[in-house]
């Protein structure tokens, strides 16, 4: 546990919260909620189509899932395809080893639906349109009915494992950058996490294997895995090569120099 705090500590340290960059912000309101109900529209419908018809749904909701994914790259700006692009990737990879590998959790035809990585990536994407409406009390409160919770989960000895992954929300709730973005994926992914293991598209688990920690089908803080994927992504987007472009790298650079003149962004 504390080699994963110093881990987290470091990330922190060494990135800039994903909403301190100017990403979907050229987008007026009308267009940003057209946005948001089209990531409602094809996670609730596309789980939908995979739970009721098999294999076949399955592929639907690919179809559906890939194309919103790239219209939202067509329409975005140099960061916001990048984003999109390592959102994508490094949610994969977390598919593989939490699901195929840990066996934290498993789908419903033991694979990994190639929907769920941009899907990952379109519900980062929901996170930060969310966040900017989210006001600092909204998410302390967040982080409060967690906590509560997260002590009665511990006690009862239902999801220890939530408990654990509960301690890294709020560990990033008290020292990450961008607190409304966690506390908006946290409820985000807890919505998500309910719908679908409501309709049978993905089952947790009894017990964490190789801890032997309880877990509650979903565990209640699933969405601290959103929190180490935003440090993930920028941490990523730093190190992309910008060889035709030095968008990307201005944008980093002055939403730093922003953040150090104030915090009213999302961050904090």
């Amino acid at each position: 546990m504390t080699s994963i705090a110093a881990l987290l500590e470091g990330l922190v340290k060494r990135v800039k919260p994903l909403p301190d960059l100017p990403l979907w912000h050229n987008k007026s309101v009308k267009s940003q909620w057209l946005i948001a109900l089209n990531i409602i529209a094809v996670i609730s419908g596309g789980l939908a189509l995979d739970a009721r018809l098999g294999l076949t749904g399955q592929q639907l909701a690919t179809l559906w899932t890939l194309m919103v994914w790239a219209g939202f790259y067509r329409i975005g700006g140099t960061n916001e395809r990048r984003v999109l692009i390592l959102c994508t990737v490094i949610a994969g990879l977390g598919e593989l080893v939490l699901s195929l590998a840990w066996g934290l959790y498993d789908y419903q035809f033991h694979n990994v639906p190639l929907f769920v990585p941009p899907g990952h990536a379109l519900l980062m994407t929901l996170g930060l349109l969310a966040a900017r409406r989210l006001p600092m009390a909204g998410a302390w409160l967040i982080t409060t009915a967690a906590s509560v919770w997260a002590v009665y989960a511990w006690l009862a000895g239902f999801d220890r494992f939530g408990v654990a992954l509960g301690l890294i929300f709020i560990f990033c709730m008290a020292a990450g950058p961008a607190k409304r973005l966690y506390a908006a994926m946290f409820v985000l992914a807890l919505i998500m996490e309910l719908y679908g293991t409501a309709l049978g598209n993905w089952v947790w688990a009894a017990k964490a294997p190789g801890l032997g920690l309880t877990a509650a089908n979903p565990p209640f803080s699933a969405g601290a895995f959103y929190c180490l994927l935003d440090l993930l992504v920028l941490a990523a987007l730093r190190l992309w090569p910008n060889r035709h472009s030095k968008t990307a790298s201005a944008d980093i650079v002055k939403a730093e120099e922003n953040t150090a003149k104030s915090r009213v962004d999302i961050g904090s």
